[in-house]
């Protein structure tokens, strides 16, 4: 039987994001606060008892929760209060505005991820209002600094009060996403993320003259090997368990890109020819699945100079690499290392910006198998694979200390999957009142029947 859609929610949980758009959360500085107090005020209306923690001045965390018996696992509701930089003069709209028009929400974070905010403060307020007993608890917090490694959001919360967000179950962002194909849906639910390694090399040389270039030993010349060499450089494909599952559900649905998609299961290490070949039917799709089958290397910034004639004898670059499961952050720096032998080592600084070690979560658990009995109720056709994330999300801190993470925020693609894709980061990001009112409507049966 087709579960029924909340329609009932649909003003509410489109003011609560609108509302939440408005209050400029940019990160740097983030000011993640003024949402905290936001979110807490409109828990509090209901009954909640918040707490607003912050990691320094302007930089807050909401937690709040509904005690269960502890008869069942305890269940997080995570999401982000920051969002990233925006050109307004990119946008048709104003980013902050949180303006509703043409069925959607509009500006930064209505995607990534004020969007889940929103339905996850939606569901907690249902279910204190449905007065559902619970048999564990459920928790929800919305952190501070996510888009910046989430040091003074997640990450701080797990070091500094474990006690108050520790949890069996996490449901954050970084899945849920529907991948249309033929008549029906994919849902993914994200159970892996790739590392991160953020790391910047100083390429040393001799200062000189610019109109005498053979005296000096010019730094940028020697950067540029670097650059050169990272950027083009095709780490060895692996296949984790999290992108083989997924491999085999897109292989089964996808009848255009079966016969490719198979060919990489079979044979792994012609991974790119294979890629190639789909890139000219789908490049969105072919670049996503490159990027979750090996280590990556992105060049980032670079800086260098200090004189249009003299030649510098420092030079810098900014890498942004990212490691799949099964490796450590240490193995990739000495493989990248090793790399660079050729362009004078003993002349090359490493710097680690950020590292964060890539996790996994299992699929064989009860909450796993809940989500997918509840998908197909509301859409009786659609599969579900799990997905590895390329980019990082908060889950990590939380795989770290002993939880099962999904990233679960479900989505209909209703503009077209690559377009959607685009909008996290990108211009006019935007969602329609349809997938707030369809992820809240889910999530709710989810976790009521997870917890009762």
């Amino acid at each position: 039987m087709k579960n029924i859609l909340l329609k009932e929610v649909e003003e509410e949980v489109t003011a609560l994001l609108s509302d939440l758009i408005r209050i400029n959360t940019t990160n740097p500085p983030g000011n993640e606060t003024e949402a905290a107090k936001y979110l807490a005020e409109t828990l509090e209306k209901e009954g909640f008892i918040c707490e607003v923690l912050e990691f320094a001045p302007g930089r807050g965390n909401i937690i709040t929760r509904i005690k269960g018996t502890g008869e069942k696992p305890s269940l997080l509701l995570l999401s982000h209060l920051d969002v990233v930089a925006v050109n307004p003069k990119e946008w048709s709209v104003d980013p902050f505005s949180g303006l509703v028009k043409d069925g959607f929400v509009w500006g930064r974070g209505a995607m990534d991820m004020k969007s889940m905010t929103a339905m996850e403060v939606m569901v907690m307020k249902l279910l204190k209002r449905n007065k559902v007993n619970l048999k564990g608890d459920l928790i929800l917090a919305a952190t501070a600094d996510e888009e910046k490694g989430g040091e003074a959001g997640a990450g701080w919360l797990v070091r500094n009060h474990p006690e108050k967000i520790k949890a069996d179950y996490v449901i954050n962002e970084g899945g849920g996403q529907a991948i249309p194909i033929d008549s029906k849906n994919v849902f993914t639910i994200q159970t892996a993320e790739k590392g991160i390694l953020w790391f910047k090399v100083k390429a040393k040389g001799t200062p000189g003259h610019g109109s005498v270039p053979g005296v000096a030993d010019n730094a940028i010349l020697r950067i540029n090997k670097v650059v050169e060499k990272l950027g083009n450089h095709r780490a060895e494909i692996k296949l984790v368990p999290t992108v083989k599952q997924f491999l085999s559900v897109m292989a089964e649905e996808n009848t255009l890109i079966k016969q490719a998609l198979t060919l990489l299961l079979q044979n792994p290490e012609k991974g790119d020819q294979i890629l190639d070949m789909l890139a000219k039917k789908d490049k969105a799709m072919a670049e996503e699945l490159r990027a979750m089958l090996r280590m990556t290397i992105t060049p980032t910034m670079i800086h260098g100079g200090v004189k249009e004639n003299i030649i510098p004898s420092e030079c810098e670059a900014v890498f942004d690499c990212r490691i799949l499961p099964g490796r450590s952050t240490v193995e990739a720096l000495n493989e990248i290392k090793n790399m660079l032998k050729d362009a004078d080592l003993e002349k090359l600084e490493f710097d680690i910006i950020q590292a964060n070690e890539p996790s996994e979560s299992p699929i064989d658990t009860p909450l796993y198998k809940l989500i997918i009995d509840v998908l197909r109720e509301f859409e009786p056709k659609a599969s579900v694979a799990p997905i590895l994330l390329t980019g990082g999300t908060d889950s990590r801190y939380f795989r770290k200390i002993g939880a099962t993470c999904y990233g679960f925020q479900p989505t209909l693609s209703d503009i077209p999957y690559g377009e959607m894709l685009k909008m996290i980061h990108g211009i006019d990001e935007r969602i329609s009142i349809q997938n707030l009112v369809f992820g809240t409507s889910i999530l709710y049966r989810v976790i009521e029947r997870f917890l009762t």
